[in-house]
């Protein structure tokens, strides 16, 4: 018996639902932050920025909620230096997916996304700029883009160059936007 196709919407529940639970629980992690850990955390400045987000984006497809402690950390330091270090740990911690892929063991399935990103990423300066664009917005699909640079030869100076880049925007989003929603 053939399969029948699924709606186009039931294609997208899972991933919305993922991301739903993800800003939820980055809002429930800030929430619950001590107030002293600021101070606590201060004292590591911004190598504490640095070190929170390279180890949140080592994980590889489960995320892992870190925004509200550069939140705090950004009310605490100033906060470009905040969002600076955060890019850059956040840009190296997404090396872990981008190592994973290029030794060959995928862990994504492939979908029409994967089939896409796959595509953009066999020509190099699409593959920055795709690079770039998903990594900007705080988006589960990322892992995918990582592992599918190191499996197809993206150079590495290429991928954190542009993760960097997009990564500088989301920390800003995070360091600045986030206390505009906790008064």
């Amino acid at each position: 018996m053939p399969e029948t196709p699924q709606p186009t919407w039931r294609r997208w529940l899972r991933p919305l639902l993922a991301g739903v639970l993800v800003v939820i629980l980055n809002v429930v992690a800030y929430l619950l932050i001590p107030v002293d850990l600021a101070q606590r955390l201060g004292a590591f400045g911004y190598l504490g920025a640095f070190a929170v987000a390279a180890v949140a984006n080592a994980t590889v497809v489960v995320p892992v909620p870190y925004f509200g402690v550069l939140a705090v950390l950004g009310a605490a330091l100033n906060p470009w230096g905040v969002v600076l270090a955060a890019a850059a740990g956040s840009a190296l911690g997404e090396s872990v997916a981008f190592f994973v892929g290029r030794s060959g063991k995928s862990a994504a399935a492939e979908t029409r996304f994967y089939r896409w990103v796959q595509g953009q990423l066999r020509t190099r300066w699409r593959a920055g700029l795709v690079l770039f664009l998903l990594s900007a917005p705080p988006n589960p699909a990322f892992d995918v883009a990582g592992l599918l640079a190191g499996a197809l030869g993206v150079p590495l100076w290429l991928f954190l160059l542009a993760v960097f880049l997009g990564r500088i925007i989301r920390m800003a989003l995070v360091v600045f936007g986030v206390p505009l929603f906790t008064s």
